[in-house]
């Protein structure tokens, strides 16, 4: 396989075999959701034994890169180590603190686009803002979820800091998970684009202030909805325990 070849002895085998499976996973060759090679076919492929094999992969799922599925195989996870340590973060945190550190992200990153995009940065945003107004007449959120990632990634993106850009989109599948989860309706739909457009024009502009003050009012509207949403599952909660009763 492309980017294979066999391990020196420098450092244990199994570890060498695991540096060269995460430059797979980094370089693309194995996307998300990928089902690699059996333990077999690697060990023929590195020429090592395939217990070598399989305790590389062990450390890699141990990681969260990688997912074993007995009697089914292993499969790619996520792509990088950051994106494994931020998803299971996320998965063990409050709601409002993710919405927090949504809004520190995306404030300070529409800042950066105001100040450094390009014109074709402008060109993209414009396009992703059509795709995100489009995703609001779909009523499905998985797909306004979606959009939504891809338009705040690509505003992070237009600010020009590389790790910036990595942090965001891998925290992206948490966020847009977040967002799918939330009710919507032709009101919200509304008010989220009004605020995706202030931000373009704002960055389009040159206008740093306009710009983070639009990415606040955007996550404010998330805020909102998580909070009707806790609102209407307590109710549901307190309807039940009355029923009950």
């Amino acid at each position: 396989m492309e980017g294979l070849r066999q391990p020196r002895r420098a450092s244990t085998l199994a570890a060498q075999v695991a540096d060269q499976l995460r430059e797979q996973l980094a370089s693309g060759r194995w996307p998300v959701g990928t089902r690699i090679p059996g333990e077999q076919e690697l060990a023929e492929m590195l020429q090592v034994s395939r217990n070598t094999v399989r305790e590389a992969l062990r450390a890699l799922v141990h990681l969260g890169l990688l997912e074993a599925r007995v009697g089914d195989g292993t499969y790619v996870r996520v792509t990088s180590e950051l994106e494994a340590v931020l998803l299971r973060r996320t998965a063990t945190t409050r709601a409002a603190d993710v919405l927090e550190l949504r809004a520190v992200l995306e404030e300070h990153a529409a800042g950066l686009a105001a100040e450094r995009r390009s014109e074709t940065d402008t060109v993209r945003l414009r396009e992703l803002l059509a795709a995100a107004r489009e995703s609001n007449r779909s009523g499905s959120m998985a797909q306004v979820a979606a959009a939504d990632g891809a338009f705040h990634l690509a505003v992070v993106q237009a600010g020009g800091n590389e790790l910036l850009a990595e942090l965001y989109e891998h925290l992206g599948g948490a966020l847009s998970a977040f967002l799918a989860a939330l009710p919507w309706d032709d009101d919200v739909a509304a008010e989220h684009d009004h605020w995706h457009a202030a931000l373009v024009d704002a960055i389009g502009a040159g206008d740093a202030v306009a710009a983070r003050y639009a990415a606040s009012m955007l996550v404010q509207v998330t805020g909102r909805l998580a909070a009707d949403a806790t609102t209407q599952q307590r109710s549901a909660v307190e309807r039940d325990r009355s029923s009950c009763g």
